[in-house]
């Protein structure tokens, strides 16, 4: 179900109005009450199941499964530098992810079906979620209440600046990583720089972990099962001639099933243990297992990727390697069955990735985004599909 000229520019003005109104995770006040607004001026009735969030249901002439389609709301605490005529008045804060596009296409698809419901089998639910970008995020507090329950499927998207402009990409299974965070403080014992053997010293002590803890992948895991491991803060000490008493490292853990997740944490805490044992120091681990992996289901994958070969030809739509950042879109994938793709707005006059200040979309795949999904979600209300796994 193709947009006209009308409501492709309408989806357009959408975008450019949230972009210039963007709010951080769990602070999206302002942008659920506009969302609201627009729902409820097509006629479409709303509820918020976190209070944070705002959902719209579209009822079908006919009877028929329950799906949702979700959008993320949130933007970013990044001071923007695109030099756009609709840029953030929010100084500071900025949709450099794109979550103001995905909005704007959940808009569109609202306004397509509100006035297509006699194609409708069954009820669609827009889900415009909010703290996407947070951890824990959005979706976890969704899926700990009954939403899902008598729901059929799930289906999400993501504009994605690495995929060329134009082009859908699929993938079946495991489709984004699972993120993890830890944070390693060492306690040993302080001193005058010039006279180390009457200290414990934590950076010594640290630095030997940071360097045994990048010998998990490669020595504990399995090449076939894909991990990174990677340190991305470190503290110790305030003046060049004293040795510190503590020492602190943070970093994050991607991986695509849980037993390597539990197996990093394992070897981890090992190795903090042994390495501070060797040298009289103590320690403290705090590790917080965050989103799991997205687990795309393979015939509801299927099924959008049949759609969008019929619709925008073969050669437009790809299937993309696994991704090893995080969407919480991934706490819905392990309750329902749950697809998510990616629509390419990579340009080459703006190579600015995700969550650079620069980062922008190219605005003409709204539309895309807008017509394969209503045509997908129409059409698998009116056939479904043969399998569900």
């Amino acid at each position: 179900m193709k947009p006209d000229i009308n409501l492709t520019k309408w989806v357009i003005e959408q975008r450019r109005y949230l972009h210039t109104h963007p709010e951080i995770s769990h602070e999206e006040v302002a942008t659920k009450t506009y969302i609201t607004k627009q729902l409820h001026a097509l006629g479409i009735e709303t509820y918020s199941i976190t209070g944070k969030d705002v959902v719209g249901i579209v009822h079908g002439e006919h009877p028929g499964k329950t799906v949702i389609i979700r959008s993320d709301m949130d933007a970013l605490p990044i001071l923007e530098e695109t030099g756009l005529p609709f840029a953030s008045v929010n100084k500071g804060v900025m949709h450099a992810c794109g979550h103001d596009g995905h909005m704007s296409i959940l808009l569109g698809i609202a306004k397509l079906l509100v006035s297509n419901t006699s194609a409708i089998h069954g009820t669609i639910h827009l889900l415009f979620q909010h703290a996407e970008e947070a951890v824990p995020g959005g979706a976890g507090e969704i899926v700990k209440t009954d939403f899902l329950d008598d729901k059929d499927a799930i289906f999400g998207y993501h504009l994605w600046q690495p995929l060329k402009s134009g082009l859908i990409g699929v993938r079946p299974g495991p489709t984004m990583a699972g993120a993890d965070r830890f944070s390693i403080t060492i306690y040993g014992k302080g001193g005058h720089g010039s006279m180390p053997e009457e200290t414990i010293d934590p950076t010594l002590v640290i630095s030997h972990i940071i360097t045994q803890l990048h010998t998990i992948v490669s020595r504990n895991i399995k090449a076939i099962d894909q991990a990174v491991l990677s340190i991305g803060e470190l503290s110790s000490g305030t003046t060049y001639n004293v040795i510190p008493d503590t020492a602190y490292a943070s970093g994050t853990v991607r991986y695509f099933n849980m037993e390597t997740s539990l197996l990093i944490r394992k070897r981890m805490e090992d190795i903090v243990d042994g390495v501070c044992r060797s040298f009289g120091a103590t320690c403290k681990v705090e590790y917080f297992h965050g989103d799991p992996p997205v687990l795309n289901n393979k015939a509801l994958t299927s099924f959008i990727q049949k759609t969008a070969v019929s619709l925008f030809g073969e050669e437009k739509v790809v299937e993309i390697d696994p991704i090893l950042g995080a969407e919480d879109f991934a706490c819905y994938s392990h309750k329902i069955p749950a697809s998510f793709t990616f629509i390419g707005v990579g340009k080459e006059e703006a190579p600015y990735g995700h969550h650079h200040p620069k980062f922008d979309i190219d605005e003409d795949m709204l539309s895309v985004g807008v017509e394969l999904f209503t045509t997908g979600v129409l059409d698998y209300l009116r056939d479904g599909i043969a399998e569900n796994n």
